[in-house]
């Protein structure tokens, strides 16, 4: 892996503005392979904190294997990849790396918060036992503080009413949204959706979108994978359209999804929006 200083990247946010403060990601060079299949071809991004960054492009492009690298459920076969300035996976020692632990490693990951496709909620758990799980589980924290947190946050996602009702008795909009709330319930300071509405019906992805809107209006840092051309040009600072394992565009959403400067661009916001 080649070696890269992250205070060399550009010092600027995706609206053009000067940043003073370090990136909260910061991908450089970063290549993936499955075998002989590269995935990830060299890609670069950068997000600030308080940016909402989406990553769109075809099934297969590797928008999915980026996300899941960013909090080191992939290892990276190049390049380097810091979350706040920290190593992910590694650490350096002059010019060798060494791989991290499991500990250390679940201990990076735990500020990251992530929200899958399906919801992976515990089942035989209620809405607030599974925003709870964690926090006591894993953080130490007091079963009546983690509670206390469950509840406020089950209501600001919307679900107030619904805190002692399980995740079968829910439409796959609430159990999303019980989700993202159990991933805030660790405090994260980066959130990562991967294509959180696609497996709902939709009537139900509204719903999803708005507590996402109001995670980004919030300030929360987040990297998001989605389909959702609507929700880009709303609510993201920054799109990349990744085919082929590479960056095809990236800028501004006015930029990329208005005035795109490339062919493959055009053609997939084309097939996107008909």
């Amino acid at each position: 892996m080649a070696q890269s200083d992250p205070a060399l990247q550009p010092r600027c946010d995706m609206k053009g503005h000067p940043r003073t403060d370090e990136p909260m990601v910061h991908v450089d060079g970063v290549w993936k392979r499955f075998g002989k299949l590269e995935v990830l071809k060299g890609v670069d991004l950068v997000v600030f904190p308080g940016e909402t960054y989406v990553l769109l492009g075809p099934s297969g492009g590797g928008k999915s294997t980026m996300l899941r690298c960013i909090n080191h459920l992939e290892k990276i076969d190049g390049g380097r990849l810091w979350v706040d300035g920290e190593l992910m996976g590694y650490r350096q020692k002059g010019d060798v790396l060494h791989e991290l632990k499991v500990k250390e490693v679940a201990k990076q990951r735990s500020k990251i918060g992530m929200v899958f496709q399906r919801f992976n909620l515990f089942p035989h758990m209620t809405a607030l036992e599974n925003v709870m799980k964690a926090p006591v589980s894993v953080a130490g924290m007091s079963r009546q503080k983690a509670e206390n947190e469950a509840l406020a946050l089950l209501d600001r996602v919307g679900l107030a009413d619904k805190v002692d009702v399980y995740p079968g008795q829910l439409s796959g909009g609430q159990q999303q949204r019980v989700a993202i709330a159990r991933a805030l319930a660790m405090h994260p300071k980066l959130m990562l959706f991967d294509e959180p509405t696609s497996a709902l019906d939709p009537e139900l992805v509204g719903e999803v979108l708005e507590v996402m809107k109001q995670l980004a209006h919030d300030g929360m840092t987040m990297v998001v994978v989605t389909h959702e051309i609507g929700f880009a040009k709303e609510a993201a600072d920054g799109v990349a359209l990744l085919d082929g394992g590479v960056v095809v565009e990236c800028g501004p959403p006015n930029d990329v999804l208005v005035n795109p400067q490339e062919e493959r661009t055009k053609v997939f916001l084309s097939k996107v929006l008909s």
